[in-house]
């Protein structure tokens, strides 16, 4: 597998992962921008509108002919937040040419239908179509309603919202209700436009091509973008110190089963040489199923009905999740707190440390057998300015001593904690 990266233009850079390892190739772009509550939800929105339609396939069913005459491919609109930056875009998965039955090509015409979404969409009188732009202003707006609908998930959103509310990584993905309320058809139409002249634009394949096939593929695609303005990288995130005493927020809302939430700082993320360190004590602590968390609180005390803890990796946050009966609610927290002390005083054992490496390691390196993960993975590097592949940060955990897991332990502190409980 081999990995190159190349800056196309200003502000445009194509990750090309050449491999013959997998039947489908996987192209994507996207548009990285600063994270911003004002702007959020029109970005959200962008990509849903988008692949509506183009002025030569004007609805989804030509849309839809045009991909299936592709081997049945898929093109997919995909909003993520990658630290402090909101990705915006497409991921497309098509049969590699290697594998067409007269092995006529695909990259190009996959490229190209990218392209067409991308510069040539259905518009109306001079914007977008009011009639695609609200049907999926209401799609979207289901999305974030529907984001309380998995309790476990929105007790995260809710923790990050208030631990991170002065901070750009506080704004959700998908923006809120009342800015979905707000968009016009030409108030969307200005935002795409600013977004293609001034957004950083990250060109993703993975596939059996060549890295100069896969320029030439995208190369009408580079030239239909605006020039002569300057691209916007996404910064990379201030860290910020936790509070003396941990904020506590409570909420009710009709459940039979708690959710304790709770937000660390680690005073680490991906761009330091501590992150390896810290990896490995998230794992001993509460991101597997050997942890202190799922071993003491869930199986051995029974406090908590699932616990466990994971990384912000492109952020100094670390979200502790778990699930509990109201009235064992102070019990949980309490052990959860213990077992976080005991992972900064070095108390785990060398077979927990081990386990927990294997763990990690084998996440990594699995993620090099998985399109999606992959593509994923390097959405993120590019978002963050990295260039370590999963292989290689594998490699600085398998160094990783005793020692340092302890100290990146030590730097975990309580923000915020969040309790949703059921009404009285």
């Amino acid at each position: 597998m081999k990995v190159v990266r190349t800056q196309l233009q200003p502000g445009v850079w194509l990750t090309a992962v050449q491999t013959k390892k997998f039947k489908s190739s996987v192209l994507a772009v996207h548009f990285l921008t600063p994270l911003k509550e004002d702007t959020a939800s029109l970005h959200a929105l962008v990509p849903m509108v988008l692949r509506r339609g183009t002025t030569l396939h004007p609805d989804l069913e030509q849309l839809s002919a045009a991909l299936d005459e592709l081997y049945g491919g898929s093109l997919e609109p995909m909003v993520r937040k990658k630290g402090e930056a909101q990705c915006i875009g497409f991921v497309g998965s098509f049969l590699d040419d290697a594998y067409t039955l007269k092995r006529e090509p695909v990259l190009e015409p996959a490229a190209s239908l990218m392209t067409e979404l991308l510069l040539q969409p259905y518009t109306k009188d001079g914007s977008f179509c009011p009639d695609y732009t609200s049907q999926e202003k209401a799609n979207l707006a289901d999305r974030i309603r529907a984001q309380v609908n998995e309790k476990r998930q929105y007790a995260q959103i809710r923790v990050v919202a208030e631990m991170c509310g002065d901070e750009p990584f506080g704004v959700d993905k998908l923006g809120s209700l009342a800015a979905v309320e707000k968009i016009t058809p030409h108030t969307l139409w200005e935002d795409y436009q600013s977004l293609l002249a001034t957004a950083q634009v990250e060109l993703y394949y993975c596939g059996s091509a060549e890295v100069e096939r896969v320029q030439a593929a995208f190369a009408p695609l580079l030239a239909g973008l605006p020039q002569g303005s300057e691209r916007i990288s996404p910064a990379r995130p201030q860290k910020t110190k936790a509070p003396k005493k941990p904020r506590r927020v409570e909420e009710s809302l009709d459940v039979t089963q708690g959710k304790l939430a709770m937000g660390l700082r680690t005073n680490c993320d991906a761009w330091d040489k501590e992150y390896p360190a810290l990896m490995l004590a998230n794992a001993i602590y509460g991101g597997t199923t050997t942890s202190k968390l799922f071993m003491n609180v869930r199986e051995k005390l029974s406090l908590c009905y699932y616990a466990s803890s994971g990384l912000m990796k492109y952020k100094d946050v670390m979200l502790v999740s778990s699930g509990v009966e109201f009235d064992k609610v102070g019990q949980a927290e309490a052990e959860i707190l213990s077992q976080l002390y005991r992972c900064q005083s070095g108390d785990f054992s060398d077979d927990e440390l081990e386990w927990a490496r294997r763990s990690v390691v084998s996440t990594l390196r699995t993620a090099l057998d998985t399109q999606s993960r992959l593509e994923d993975y390097w959405l993120g590097q590019s978002a963050a300015g990295l260039t370590d592949g999963p292989d290689v940060l594998a490699q600085q955990v398998e160094a990783v001593t005793r020692q340092q897991v302890v100290a990146a332990a030590q730097d975990l502190t309580v923000d915020t904690v969040y309790f949703l409980k059921g009404r009285e």
